[in-house]
């Protein structure tokens, strides 16, 4: 049993003795009931108070209102904070606490004006509360911050830590981060609160600018240099920049401060070890993470969904996600958004309508992230009436949504569509992000329209001011090369800055095979193993343009390189959904206990679609590695 519970049956004990309650009783027993937040025990002591006499008591009416806001009941606070005529600074204090601990923050910032304007003196935590309040990114809250910014200045209260740190959040939440930096330097006792608040402002953006990843680092060894003892917000943090930056082994030694503090069990610093391990591709590292968790939330089962799914485990993710939902913790649209869009490149529909049965049911399908995981499921399966009419039926698309349709359409030969969408999407007043470009480039290419597909390329550099991506400069690639334009798609390469990235070479590679350019296959080949020395379809591919052109000398020396390097062809992995179940196997399989009677289905299934002249007899393996190295090289492209 607890301190508070036994201070709540000592209260008990006291009432039902007929002993006489007075104010500090009173309050401690409401302190009791803030920190368990029970409401209703809450409400029987405020019954008692009234009764007893007590309701004009400054202190309990500021415990009151401390109760009723940690309650959720920020309502019934004010309420009886507009009715009471005793008050001092804590009522005031308490209220503004209150609509910041709930989220009111336009109310707080109302409240703390009446405050200042009948002459009480705003001290450091109410300040520290209303900049939290600004923080929340409200139609005129950053003006309201500056303000708050120049009260604090003129109260001598701007260099203190708590307003410091409040004022340095503020800031870095709504986007300045370097006026949030500016803050963070003019205070000279920093806390590891502070210290906290300015890493997580640097690592906050969505996505994080190497510089800020290691002014993050920076800091760390400021605050060791300092006396500061690091929290697990700190190591949070620090994995974080580790991350952004790559510095894996820097990162590892962390783990190990944090094994050694007794950190690892936190759920939240847990997580950001799990995605660190899944980076690297070491899930039973991950595992090992996941497992030191004492409290499995939502997070962590998360975070390892996710790890496995990124390093192609679906089915253990899968299996995962439905031990989720047998568990407490229910699952978020996060989540579900996640596993459907797994759902969708696995091809597994019915698992995805399972999961939009549940989303239903739950009411997550309203979210927009799970919408536009719907418009992926269906646009992947080639359903795009279906991922049409999901679109339709959203209140108000996001440059997401719209995206995803240019895409898909372009993506399934509908140039004229995707052109529709982006058009549409502009004149909505949503600007095209790099994804609608990519999908604009990729249907220009499908139908060959050169002249369409610079005209984007180039707007999207001119008149949005977006920096192309390899993914952007493959697609020109590919655009020129299909038309032909051979020696226009390599000057492409060469001045694009991505002249080492083996997918713009890829791309040139599939059409000098598509224009039987033989003599520039080749080097574009060579070029590509060059790069990507352990890749075996590169290989395969120069091998085949050798025997081509009768150069059966070379050939054989691709093959011995190969031997040499010990590359072999990585079979094809596949999936297929039976009822409840998802069983994944490769060319050749003979794993399953039923491989015998799956082959033969087989065999008879194959002997009946060549009696109807469905499949040659004579399959070419030569045509099989050009046409997976051309799906390779399109899939890279777009």
């Amino acid at each position: 049993m607890g301190i508070l519970e036994k201070a709540m049956i000592l209260f008990d004990q006291a009432r039902r003795h007929g002993l006489k309650l007075d104010k500090f009783t009173c309050a401690g027993a409401l302190t009791a009931c803030s920190k368990n937040g029970d409401l209703s025990v809450g409400k029987m002591v405020h019954g008692l108070i009234l009764v007893s006499g007590l309701g004009s008591q400054v202190v309990l009416i500021n415990s009151l209102i401390d109760m009723y806001s940690k309650c959720g009941q920020v309502d019934h606070a004010r309420i009886l904070f507009d009715y009471s005529d005793n008050l001092d600074g804590v009522s005031w204090n308490s209220l503004i606490a209150g609509y910041a601990q709930n989220g009111k923050y336009e109310e707080l910032l109302i409240i703390l004006e009446k405050m200042h304007q009948s002459g009480l003196a705003l001290n450091t935590y109410t300040l520290g509360s209303a900049l939290k309040a600004c923080s929340s990114n409200f139609n005129g809250s950053k003006q309201f911050g500056t303000m708050l910014h120049s009260l604090a200045i003129k109260l001598g209260l701007h260099l203190d830590v708590v307003v410091g740190t409040a004022l340095l959040d503020m800031y870095a939440k709504t986007g300045s981060l370097d006026d949030a930096i500016q803050i963070f330097d003019q205070v000279l006792d920093k806390n590891v609160v502070m210290y906290n608040a300015m890493m997580a402002g640097l690592l906050q953006q969505e996505t994080i600018e190497d510089k800020c990843a290691y002014k993050a680092l920076g800091l760390f060894f400021e605050m060791k240099s300092c006396g500061v003892k690091p929290s697990m917000f700190t190591y949070s943090s620090l994995l974080k920049a580790c991350i952004t930056v790559e510095v894996f082994e820097f990162a590892k030694q962390i783990h190990a401060l944090i094994f050694k503090n007794g950190l690892q069990s936190d759920e939240y610093i847990g997580s950001v070890l799990i995605d660190f391990y899944s980076l690297l591709g070491s899930m039973k590292d991950a595992l090992s993470c996941f497992n030191s968790i004492h409290n499995l939330t939502i997070v962590p089962m998360t975070a390892m969904i996710v790890g496995y799914l990124q390093n192609g485990e679906f089915e253990i993710a899968l299996a995962l996600f439905y031990e989720l939902l047998a568990s407490e913790e229910k699952p978020d649209e996060f989540i579900l958004s996640t596993i459907l869009g797994a759902c969708a490149n696995m091809g597994m529909l019915r698992s995805g309508e399972q999961i939009q049965g549940y989303a239903t049911k739950t009411g997550i399908l309203k979210f927009k992230i799970f919408q536009n995981s719907q418009i992926f499921m269906y646009a992947k399966s080639g359903d795009l009436y279906s991922a049409n009419l999901t679109f339709q039926q959203m209140e108000n698309p996001d440059v997401v949504s719209w995206s995803t349709m240019i895409c898909s359409a372009a993506q399934h030969g509908h140039a004229m569509k995707a052109f529709r969408f982006f058009e549409l999407m502009k004149s909505s007043g949503i600007e095209p992000n790099d994804f609608a470009f990519l999908g604009v480039l990729i249907a220009c290419s499908h139908r060959g329209l050169v002249e369409e597909g610079l005209r984007y390329f180039d707007t999207m550099k001119k008149d949005y001011n977006m920096t192309s991506h390899v993914k952007h400069c493959a697609c020109v690639v590919d655009l020129l090369g299909r038309a032909g334009r051979l020696v226009d798609a390599e000057s492409i390469i060469l001045c694009s800055g991505f002249e080492h990235e083996p997918v713009m070479w890829r791309a040139l590679l599939s059409a000098c095979l598509i224009h039987k350019d033989t003599f520039t296959a080749q080097r574009v080949a060579e070029k590509v193993i060059e790069l990507e020395p352990l890749t075996s379809a590169s290989y395969v591919l120069l091998h085949n343009i050798y025997m081509d052109a009768g150069n059966k000398s070379e050939a054989l020396k691709v093959r011995k390189l190969m031997e040499a390097r010990r590359i072999k062809k990585e079979p094809g992995l596949s999936w297929i959904e039976v009822g409840d179940n998802v069983y994944s196997f490769v060319s050749g399989d003979r794993s399953h206990k039923n491989s015998e009677l799956i082959y033969a289905q087989l065999d008879d299934m194959l002997a009946k679609t060549k009696s109807l002249g469905l499949v040659n007899d004579i399959f070419d393996y030569k045509m099989e590695h050009e046409y997976m190295a051309l799906q390779d090289i399109v899939y890279a492209a777009s």
